[in-house]
């Protein structure tokens, strides 16, 4: 089982990761994305090791504008960190796990 939400709206996202009070990292992707697909079981390994340290969140670029352009999310994959409410780091393009593990630190 994959240990992150996916996320299927502003609301959503802004209760799940916005409102969370552990640090959380959100994948921006889209099904049709090459990249994406291949770091996919880079970020649901990381999500899997360290769901008791951070929440780990999926946005599908298509499905939610609105987020992408909120987080000037302009080509995928893009990772956001967020703490306490707020973008703290962000990597564009593929990333193998320990930057995306930087990514929370």
């Amino acid at each position: 089982m994959a240990n992150y939400i996916q996320i299927n709206s502003t609301a959503e996202f802004d209760e799940k990761v916005l409102g969370s009070d552990k640090p959380v990292l959100v994948d921006f992707w889209a099904t049709w994305c090459g990249p994406c697909k291949m770091m996919a079981p880079i970020f649901e390994e990381l999500a899997d090791e360290m769901q008791e340290e951070a929440l780990f969140a999926k946005v599908d670029v298509d499905n939610n504008m609105e987020l992408a352009q909120r987080y000037r999310v302009m080509s995928i994959p893009t990772v956001i960190s967020f703490k306490d409410g707020k973008p703290f780091k962000k990597n564009i393009g593929v990333a193998q796990k320990n930057v995306l593990k930087d990514l929370l630190s």
